[in-house]
């Protein structure tokens, strides 16, 4: 595949899980990336800038501090999130504010991290608010949608063992179907993969690195940690009053919810992770913070 050369990325979310991973994936490479923060002075931006990223400040409530973040880009990577007052209703508005910045701003492609089947009308909210994000996105500016499964990342917080030295993985949804399932590293990977190579990956492209039942994931669990793990399902009602997140566990119970070729995916990201080398790479420290041998 042809590299395009590229003077200046800019990443919206570059604090995040999924800007991080991005960032880190074209490190060693002579193109200068912007960081679009809300907050210049956290943390996250100064460790960001001590490592030599560049950071503007630009709030995706704030038009005119994204036009000016995108000034002089070549292309940019973004994501949106549901989390806050507005619910989906502002992750539409910010993505659309973002898409049609870029428009006007110029860039040459815009890669977007939406999710995987957000375009099979699957009456999840926060998907379908993802896929009006994508519609505004491709109808203003050259775009390529990136759709990732269900993160690894997931399951990292049932990782740690109970009283009796077990782990016990618990989610609303049965333990023999099969859920595609990606880790975050490979949606950084992926993400700039599709920036420097603009169009030659289709227009969209859903990416997974494994799938398995959740029962096969807590024999996965068991077998790299040396420890008794199960999977247990457990009734809706565990998530509360999240309707949004209800309707995503009755997608996944149907079967066949994500639908990324994992052959394609492992095309598009050099090593990718199935879940047993994610665990791996995630036992050291977990051994370390208590996992017995």
């Amino acid at each position: 595949m042809t590299t395009t050369t590229l003077a200046r990325i800019a990443v919206i979310g570059a604090t995040g899980q999924q800007g991080i991973s991005l960032i880190d994936a074209l490190r060693g490479r002579d193109i200068a990336i912007r960081a679009l923060v809300r907050n210049p002075d956290s943390t996250a931006a100064n460790e960001l800038r001590d490592s030599g990223i560049e950071i503007v400040k630009a709030d995706q409530e704030d038009a005119q501090s994204v036009a000016e973040g995108l000034a002089d880009v070549d292309a940019l990577f973004y994501m949106t999130t549901f989390e806050g007052p507005d619910g989906t209703d502002g992750e539409v508005r910010r993505g659309h504010m973002v898409a049609d910045a870029a428009a006007r701003a110029g860039v040459s492609h815009v890669v977007y991290s939406s999710v995987g089947g957000a375009e099979r009308g699957t009456a999840i909210p926060h998907f379908d608010s993802k896929y009006e994000v994508e519609k505004r996105l491709t109808s203003v500016a050259p775009a390529t949608i990136l759709r990732p499964t269900f993160f690894m990342e997931n399951l990292s917080e049932q990782l740690t063992p109970d009283a009796d030295g077990d782990i016990v993985i618990r989610l609303p949804m049965p333990g023999n179907i099969p859920l595609q399932m990606i880790s975050v590293r490979d949606i950084g990977r992926a993400a700039a993969r599709l920036l420097l190579e603009p169009g030659q990956h289709g227009n969209a492209v859903e990416v997974a690195g494994d799938e398995l039942t959740l029962d096969q994931v807590a024999a996965e669990v068991s077998e790299v940690f040396g420890i008794p793990a199960r999977f247990e399902p457990v009734p809706l009602e565990y998530l509360g009053e999240d309707e949004d997140l209800k309707a995503m566990f009755r997608w996944f119970a149907e079967g066949d919810a994500y639908q990324a070729d994992l052959a394609q995916s492992r095309s598009l990201i050099a090593d990718a992770h199935d879940l047993r080398s994610w665990l791996f790479a995630r036992r050291e420290p977990l051994v370390t913070e208590g996992l017995r041998e």
